[in-house]
């Protein structure tokens, strides 16, 4: 798909969702002696999605894995709607889009891996992080420069912020 095709999709987003590990973190899950867990999380890809939010599009997390750390995170970040624990990301994709009342052409996802991969290529615009498997990246509409961790989600909501004319203004607030 070519750059005007993405631009024109992501213009009509209204909901945009997120994996979490390999996406939002490095995809490294860290476990301590005594079993607990913890994530590394990028801020610059934290205040790109309180922007996105800002600029009028819900946010969402669909995650497979289940973590008090997440909903830590989604919470500091405003992210309203969260779904852990599921493995079967499409049917948590349904849920949501009732919950949320958009069609699934209003659809981002930004995902990494194999399980992401029906929700990818079912919404409006399915893109994948720069270092997900490589049949992922093959199947999405489109990749990022950046890698899960390091500045994807940024690039993802700052792309959808630039198609739809709110980048500006959103960066302007802080000159």
């Amino acid at each position: 798909m070519n750059q005007a095709q993405l631009q024109q999709r992501a213009a009509a987003i209204r909901l945009a969702v997120f994996d979490v590990d390999g996406v939002l973190t490095d995809g490294r899950l860290y476990f301590m002696p005594d079993g607990t867990e913890f994530k590394s999380f990028n801020t610059l890809d934290g205040h790109g999605i309180k922007m996105l939010i800002n600029s009028g599009v819900e946010v969402a997390i669909i995650s497979g894995r289940q973590s008090p750390l997440v909903e830590r995170r989604a919470a500091n970040l405003g992210i309203r709607h969260l779904i852990q624990g599921r493995e079967d990301k499409l049917n948590a994709l349904d849920e949501l889009r009732q919950s949320v009342r958009v069609e699934l052409e209003e659809i981002a996802f930004l995902g990494d891996d194999l399980p992401d991969l029906p929700v990818m290529r079912r919404v409006g615009l399915g893109l994948a992080v720069a270092n997900a498997d490589a049949f992922v990246r093959q199947h999405a509409h489109g990749v990022t420069a950046a890698s899960g961790g390091a500045g994807a989600a940024r690039e993802f909501c700052e792309f959808i912020m630039r198609a739809q004319g709110t980048l500006n203004a959103a960066q302007a607030a802080y000159l």
